[in-house]
């Protein structure tokens, strides 16, 4: 008789688990770890895996709201209190693509919960944002993806080691300009928002040092006449058009998106080109004439081709989500262009980013595909 020696996160029995003898003193919840990982390295994409050996999402219902380890629970009915304690200490829970380390944070209907598995990288520090542009009144910076552009108004309140587990934008821009400046301290650095790009986007975003200023260059964001330009990888052949929807902060399920009723939302216009085809996916140039939250992800993903790396938009409303086979390291959209004009000098600015490293390599892979 021979036992079957059981992987912890599986729900059922593993091809590397190992049979071993009816005398062995190993306990069957024996876990091994470098089988485990070469196996998921190779079958990540795979559907017909045990649960908990893939990439899970989830989409909070306002049943399922709460503790977001008690939302957890209900949502993922394979896993356990302690296996979800494991995920959330080990950096593998996110919540709208942030990472989660703290078990009380709250969840709300229509956010995004996501086990990974694999725990997520380091996130970014001060020395991985570059700064494009610095006067007395404007800064413009090239921000990595994985920083957030804002510390979130509840999260604000944290111990430093608790908001050095995930700095935001904000926080690392004003050590870098308190060194460039040659200050004492950072809080003495005044950094207004004028706009604001996702957490796994990267690319150019502009700051505002003076409330006059800010009301110059949130007056030209208003008035679209400033020019943002996105990159990003789609599936499919879209073409070429204007998309122009009414944004709904609940479309009907807790998640933001366009509505036919066109009195309660708010106009969202995005202008879209396919600049070339690699393979099954477009690259395409989306420019914004409006900037609602998370405008181009939900316009591409209801038009049925959303973008690569993306886990809350999937698709329409009451439709089954479409799948993502492309294998992105992180959401495929990136800032590339941002122009307006300099609040005191009438300057007109035009900053340019380069796609960072990891997009390079994901469109040098999906190349050699096809």
């Amino acid at each position: 008789m021979r036992t079957i020696i059981r992987c912890r996160v599986a729900v059922s029995s593993c091809s590397f688990c190992v049979p071993v003898g009816r005398r062995s003193r190993q306990r069957p919840t024996f876990h091994l770890r470098c089988h485990l990982q070469k196996f998921i390295r190779k079958h990540k994409h795979r559907t017909d895996l045990p649960k908990l050996m893939i990439p899970q999402a989830f989409i909070v219902t306002p049943e399922t709201a709460g503790a977001v380890l008690g939302a957890l629970r209900k949502l993922a009915v394979d896993l356990t209190w302690s296996a979800a304690r494991k995920h959330l200490t080990g950096r593998r829970i996110t919540v709208n693509g942030i990472l989660c380390v703290d078990e009380g944070r709250r969840v709300a209907a229509g956010d995004a919960i996501e086990v990974r598995t694999q725990p997520l990288p380091p996130p970014p520090r001060d020395d991985d944002v570059q700064i494009l542009h610095l006067d007395s009144q404007v800064v413009v910076v090239n921000k990595p993806a994985g920083m957030l552009s804002l510390r979130h108004p509840g999260d604000v309140k944290w111990r430093q080691e608790r908001r050095d587990l995930q700095p935001s934008l904000e926080e690392c821009l004003a050590r870098l300009i308190t060194r460039r400046e040659n200050r004492r301290d950072s809080s003495t650095v005044e950094l207004l928002a004028v706009h604001r790009i996702d957490r796994e986007t990267s690319g150019a975003l502009a700051f505002a040092r003076t409330e006059t200023a800010q009301i110059h260059l949130i007056e030209q964001f208003a008035t679209h006449t400033s020019f943002r330009r996105y990159l990003c990888l789609v599936p499919g052949q879209p073409e070429a058009q204007t998309i122009s929807t009414t944004f709904v902060r609940d479309r009907g399920d807790g998640v933001r998106g366009s509505s036919s009723d066109g009195i309660h939302g708010k106009r969202a216009v995005t202008h879209i080109k396919r600049l070339r085809m690699i393979g099954d996916y477009a690259e395409l140039e989306c420019q914004l004439e409006t900037g609602r939250t998370n405008q181009i992800r939900i316009h591409l993903a209801e038009l049925g081709h959303p973008i690569c790396g993306d886990v809350k938009y999937r698709g329409r409303f009451q439709e089954p989500p479409i799948i993502d086979n492309s294998r992105a390291p992180r959401l495929a959209l990136h800032a590339a262009d941002l122009g307006f004009v300099h609040p005191t000098t009438g300057q007109a600015l035009m900053f340019s980013v380069p796609l960072p490293g990891d997009l390079q390599r994901f469109i040098a892979r999906l190349e050699k595909i096809q």
